[in-house]
């Protein structure tokens, strides 16, 4: 006889069942990148604030994909490449480079975009997840002003650490991030379009990422 835990999976189609496992297994591999990250970079918070702020920003991500509530995802290699890699490239970057700009500017710039971030979760609340899906559309709070707000705080938040650890592995590092993300939203927004009520959002945020520009 089969227990309580394992009677609902047992109720699942094949392809249900892949999605769930597929889903834990999205879990369990950003949990891991995550840690590790952190394990890294936290020797290195007494040496800067952008140290202590990167990891609250790339943490608070790893925290909202763990806790998010499943939903209908685009399950293709495209998609699942282009999610990983948005999300695992910001882990690799170091602490280290000369500064083009001063730590307090850098420090600005990184606390706004975590606000912008923080913000965009706390109105998508469990709506969240790395792979490109419809979780449901979220129209509140930032989301009014661009459409993909927490895009956009990560941007910031990451081009603020960028310019105080130049070096060519966080070029690198995060010229393949910001690849990742726009491709992301073109791939989201591609899923996101066969809803009625997210075209109707289209029309009415006209702006993706970055208010006036894109």
């Amino acid at each position: 006889m089969l227990n309580d835990a394992a009677a609902p999976l047992s109720h699942l189609g094949a392809g249900s069942r892949q999605a769930l496992l597929l889903d834990l297994a999205e879990r369990a591999f950003v949990l891991v990148l995550v840690s590790t990250f952190l394990y890294r970079l936290v020797p290195g918070v007494s040496d800067s604030p952008t140290n202590l702020l990167i990891m609250v920003s790339e943490g608070l991500t790893a925290l909202m994909i763990l806790i998010r509530r499943p939903g209908p995802a685009m399950n293709t290699g495209y998609g699942w490449a282009i999610a990983i890699i948005g999300t695992c490239a910001p882990l690799l970057v170091v602490p280290e480079g000369p500064e083009w700009i001063s730590p307090a500017t850098a420090i600005g710039l990184m606390s706004f975009g975590l606000l912008c971030s923080i913000s965009a979760k706390i109105f998508l609340r469990r709506s969240f997840g790395i792979v490109p899906a419809n979780r449901g559309v979220q129209r509140e709070g930032p989301y009014r002003v661009v459409r993909h707000p927490i895009y956009f705080g990560y941007l910031l938040a990451q081009i603020g650490f960028f310019c105080v650890n130049v070096s060519v592995i966080n070029a690198v590092v995060y010229a393949a991030c910001w690849l990742a993300m726009v491709l992301r939203i073109r791939a989201e927004e591609e899923m996101l379009g066969l809803d009625p009520s997210y075209a109707e959002y289209q029309q009415a945020v006209r702006y993706r990422l970055i208010p006036f520009v894109w």
